[in-house]
């Protein structure tokens, strides 16, 4: 069996240099997704990446707000990568959207609902749609460190979802950003129930695990860079550098839980 890798969505931001970070750092075939022009996202993430076969890399129409788009772009990836021969290893779900609330007041019913149907329902129909490509219990992986899984988590396939450190309940000491923090929040419950079905029907074959990058320089953080300090904000090149290496040293242990940019456990 084959493995192949998915970033949903990869048109800009920390989704984008973790799809150009797959394409450098691995021998995988990377399939990322677009909202706007597949075409112009896939000459973005190909841009100075002169030793890529451009074959490596497809790049398809999908928006997370709309399921048949999804369905679709699942059925294309169907034909793509006929189960018999190939499998998900690796699924980064990055989708973001944030309407800072300081107060009750400042929430918007429309704001809130879009960000919840970004950030949760979002990922949501992504793993409804993809997960079926996911290693089963019977699926035959690559040797650990063979030219196959280079780059790559060793030994099961990842299904990865973006969260925050603002998602964490333990951890909210300031209140505020009530719909995002809300729907970071579902984002970790959805991984450890998603997680929960892996067992099941994976068992040590797959997990699920949720992500926190840090504040990344990005457009949904470009209102709050004045407030972090320099050390701190990062690229979405380094965010990508390090959430790979992070995915990569996770074991069964860890599975279902969330993980930060240093490999330290987000407490739910």
């Amino acid at each position: 069996m084959q493995p192949w890798a998915l970033v949903t969505p990869a048109s800009r931001g920390i989704g984008m240099e973790l799809a150009r970070r797959l394409l450098l750092t691995t021998n995988v075939p990377v399939v990322a997704t677009a909202r706007g022009d597949p075409d112009q996202t896939k000459e973005n993430l190909l841009s100075g990446l002169r030793d890529v076969k451009e074959n490596r890399l497809h790049v398809l129409k999908l928006d997370v707000l709309d399921e048949q788009t999804i369905h679709d772009a699942a059925v294309t990836v169907f034909a793509l990568f006929p189960k018999k021969e190939y499998y998900l290893h690796l699924s980064l779900c990055v989708p973001g959207l944030l309407f800072p609330e300081k107060s009750p007041s400042q929430i918007d019913y429309e704001h809130a609902l879009l960000t919840f149907r970004t950030n949760t329902l979002g990922p949501m129909m992504l793993l409804k749609h993809f997960s079926p490509y996911l290693p089963r219990k019977s699926t035959a992986l690559p040797i650990p460190d063979s030219t196959e899984l280079q780059g790559l988590p060793q030994n099961h396939g990842t299904w990865a979802t973006m969260s925050a450190r603002v998602g964490s309940i333990t951890d909210n000491r300031l209140g505020g950003w009530y719909s995002y923090r809300a729907s970071k929040a579902a984002v970790n419950q959805v991984t450890k129930t998603f997680d929960n079905h892996l067992r099941t029907s994976a068992g040590e074959n797959a997990l699920a695990v949720s992500l926190h990058p840090g504040t990344v320089k990005t457009g949904l953080s470009e209102e709050f860079w004045g407030n972090v300090k320099g050390e701190k904000l990062f690229s979405a090149e380094f965010a990508a550098e390090k959430l790979m290496k992070v995915l990569c040293g996770r074991t069964v242990a860890d599975r279902g839980k969330c993980w930060d940019w240093k490999g330290e456990e987000v407490p739910p």
